[in-house]
């Protein structure tokens, strides 16, 4: 019985185009007790990969945390499977706004102690009692009240190239370093204001909403199934959309346009730009913003020290890097020293 997949990427595109299927991207999550995480998922993975779903999955005690590229005339298949599962039957599905035959090329279905690495003590306080979920409507009403306080849950480097109006852009790198930083910030407002959070898709808010309650915070909101279902909510129903820029994903399509809004700058010249890259060197694999013009000039790397080596015959880099990890600017997102347009870091939070 195959549990891993056995194809590398340049195989599986193969595949993908010979099929000349359209293939649906999504995503959804669920805090729910699974008594035994491995087993639950060799579950998923045999049945996943007959019907040739491709993606990236988390398995833990506290639930799962998916994200999935499914072939569309397969798709009653796979939701007829999820529902089959009494704790995923109807569960919501966020689906991408754009798709890409792409986005996932393999279907990686991992164990892990956590389906999103918060560094909270789950057995402190009540992790289902979360915040008032809120749709695109009441979400938008709430961002209009003056007694709002709107907090971005992603990361800088997300929020950076989108992210809603008058929002509250914490300057963080993890989800983990961003609850204790905003607590300390927001603490005078604990019972005076409305503390609207957002993020991709939900899941962090749904574990933020809860242990902001636990930590004394009174009026707290999150919006149901985060940018994702927002932006299918404004075009359905033709709301006003407050979204600007890009939503950054997590997959190979780095990220979803939600306006024709560019507001951010290339980290090399400064340009308005906001598509993310990974430095093609994989010595260093830096992901940072780059524009057209930069990259047909730095051949897609991050440096001119990058460029040199990246372009050296393959056998020299891998000389280059033997007996090396890997940089620790793969860390840095965008913070990396060697960019002279990075993100203003002045401030914790910018307006």
């Amino acid at each position: 019985m195959q549990l891993y997949n056995k194809l590398n990427n340049n195989e599986r595109k193969a595949l993908i185009q010979s099929a000349g299927e359209e293939r649906l991207t999504i995503s959804f999550y669920k805090y729910v007790k699974i008594n035994n995480p491995e087993i639950f998922r060799n579950f998923l993975f045999v049945f996943w990969d007959s019907i040739d779903v491709l993606g990236r999955i988390y398995v833990a005690v506290e639930g799962i945390n998916a994200q999935l590229s499914v072939p569309a005339c397969k798709f009653d298949q796979f939701k007829g499977h999820l529902d089959s599962i009494y704790f995923l039957s109807d569960v919501r599905l966020n689906i991408a706004i754009e798709h890409s035959e792409y986005s996932f090329l393999k279907l990686k279905v991992k164990v892990k102690t956590k389906i999103v690495a918060d560094g909270l003590s789950d057995h402190k306080f009540d992790v289902d009692n979360s915040g008032t979920h809120v749709d695109a409507v009441k979400f938008n009403k709430l961002v209009d009240d003056p007694n709002t306080l709107l907090i971005d849950m992603r990361n800088h480097y997300e929020s950076e190239i989108g992210h809603f109006k008058g929002a509250i852009t914490p300057d963080v790198d993890t989800f983990r370093e961003s609850l204790e930083i905003i607590e300390k910030k927001l603490n005078n407002f604990k019972g005076t204001k409305n503390l609207l959070m957002y993020c991709t898709g939900g899941i962090r808010c749904e574990k933020a909403s809860a242990y902001y309650k636990h930590r004394g915070f009174k009026n707290i909101f999150q919006l149901e199934g985060g940018i994702i279902s927002y932006t299918r909510q404004v075009k359905l129903e033709g709301l006003e959309n407050k979204f600007i820029g890009k939503n950054f994903v997590f997959d190979d399509r780095r990220a979803e346009i939600i306006s024709e809004d560019v507001i951010a700058k290339c980290h090399q010249c400064g340009a308005p730009a906001d598509t993310h890259v990974n430095c093609a060197n994989d010595a260093c694999n830096l992901l940072f913003i780059q524009c057209d013009a930069c990259k047909e000039k730095m051949e897609n790397c991050c440096s001119v020290r990058c460029k040199e080596i990246n372009g050296l015959p393959f056998s020299e880099q891998k000389l280059l890097r033997k007996g090396k990890g890997n940089s620790n600017d793969i860390f840095k997102k965008g913070k990396s020293n060697r960019l002279k347009y990075k993100k203003n870091l002045e401030t914790i939070f910018k307006r």
